[in-house]
């Protein structure tokens, strides 16, 4: 006999806030630090009420220096504490990428194994919420070159919860990042309490035997609305939530292209350089036998993000996404 679990629903926000309001309360040498993270809740209010129920020497208000919360976050996690560092936007982040880069992600190699840094970044990031400049990039892919560096992304609030838990449970340090169209898109039932989703296993969203979709994040729900439009066409798709973009899900990448045949990778990330160049070379040494077409790429273009007028031009589209369906369908 199985005790029902109690749930809540809450958007990907929230349930952001609860994953760190339960590992603050199971573990006194968690903290909260970043820009206005304190009385003013965070920019998204993501750590709204966390200050008034652990004070302000567990969610610490910092200046606006990436480099200072991300190097400060570094000595804290050597030292027994396990920081949440919170950067306002992904945009924001590049101050700090040489701590990230040089230290955070290095020093269990470099202390062979004597330190660990179990920390973890928070960071919104995506197009689509009419944002300034610098507020919208996607440069997940410049984390994924970090050896040591765990790269998280959901897609939903109980996903974001539960990932988070596993992010602040783990040894090493991880990125969180947290697509801001999600944000307070959905509601769902997300459990109270703790419970994990693991780190660097995807998760299969629907079954199809035709054509494999890949993506992450808000990306998820572009797919699925094509993944519908595609089937109505007698395509049935087999979609993959990424989850976690470093370490990828190999298995389960390939275990879904050696059933279809046929791949398309969804990113609102610059092409260049993307995820999806590392999802095709990862087909093509595991699976390469197995394709009856090309893989089929859809991503935001080679330029930065776009203002307002063009913003919606320049992300990835369910029409988009339908016709890179067709193309590896029909090839």
């Amino acid at each position: 006999m199985t005790t029902a679990v109690d749930t809540k629903k809450l958007t990907m926000v929230q349930a952001v806030t609860d994953g760190m309001r339960v590992m603050m309360q199971e573990q006194e040498n968690v903290i909260v630090l970043g820009e206005d993270v304190g009385q003013n809740g965070g920019v998204f209010r993501a750590t709204d009420g966390l200050v008034a129920e652990f004070g302000d020497k567990r969610v610490i208000d910092t200046p606006l220096a990436e480099s200072g919360i991300i190097g400060t976050s570094i000595g804290l996690a050597m030292n027994g504490f396990k920081p949440i560092a919170e950067m306002q936007f992904l945009g924001f982040i590049y101050p700090a990428f040489n701590q990230i880069m040089t230290h955070a992600s290095r020093i269990r190699a470099r202390t062979l194994g004597a330190f660990t840094v179990p920390m973890v970044i928070r960071a919104p990031f995506g197009a689509g919420v009419r944002a300034p400049e610098i507020h919208s990039d996607s440069v997940e892919a410049l984390f994924t070159q970090m050896p040591g560096m765990k790269v998280v992304v959901p897609s939903n609030p109980y996903d974001a919860k539960g990932l988070l838990i596993s992010a602040i449970e783990d040894p090493d340090p991880v990125l969180f990042l947290e697509p801001m169209r999600c944000y307070r898109s959905t509601k769902m039932d997300v459990p109270d309490g703790k419970y994990n989703v693991p780190l660097g296993k995807a998760a299969r969203l629907q079954e199809g035997n035709d054509v494999s979709i890949f993506a992450y994040g808000a990306m998820i729900d572009v797919v699925t609305k094509a993944a519908k439009v595609a089937e109505e066409k007698g395509i049935k798709c087999d979609v993959i939530d990424l989850r976690t973009l470093y370490p990828l899900d190999r298995d389960m990448i390939a275990e879904s292209v050696q059933k279809t045949g046929r791949a398309v990778i969804v990113h609102e990330a610059p092409g260049t350089g993307g995820l999806g160049e590392t999802i095709v070379s990862l087909i093509n040494d595991t699976s390469f036998l197995y394709m009856k077409a090309p893989v089929e790429r859809v991503t935001g273009f080679d330029t930065p993000v776009p203002m307002f007028a063009l913003e919606d031009h320049y992300l990835p589209s369910a029409e988009r996404v339908v016709k890179a369906i067709e193309k590896a369908a029909q090839f």
